[in-house]
């Protein structure tokens, strides 16, 4: 699989992931945070489209950039405090339900993702 392959399957996690954040921010409340943190009040929904917004900005760039071995770094490094965060707020502060861990699944999607990218990338 080449360099540019392998950025684009990290475009396609964001750009699925943030679009249902961005076109669908009620459904990702309901479905990925535990009733007790759950709220309807405007603004919540309004910060999980901005959420997924930000995620299809950076979907598009993944997509349309090309990468070199430092990017493939970088953004790997980048990714481990989203491992922290998916543990605290799943196992020490339980916010996140079973389907809320798709963002773990997808942070280690991009992650090995980034690591084949690094090894097959130019300089």
């Amino acid at each position: 699989m080449t360099a540019l392959t392998t950025q684009r399957l990290i475009a396609a996690v964001f750009l699925t992931l943030g679009g249902w954040a961005l076109f669908a921010p009620a459904s990702v409340i309901e479905l990925a945070i535990r009733p007790e943190y759950r709220s309807d009040d405007f603004l919540a929904t309004f910060a999980m489209a901005c959420f997924g917004a930000q995620a299809c900005i950076f979907g598009i760039v993944a997509m349309t950039a090309r990468f070199r071995k430092i990017t493939f770094l970088s953004y790997g490094i980048i990714l481990l405090p989203f491992f922290w965060f998916n543990y605290h707020y799943y196992f020490v502060e339980p916010v996140l339900t079973e389907i809320g861990l798709i963002d773990f699944v997808g942070n280690t999607i991009m992650l090995l993702l980034c690591w084949h990218g690094w090894r097959v990338a130019p300089e």
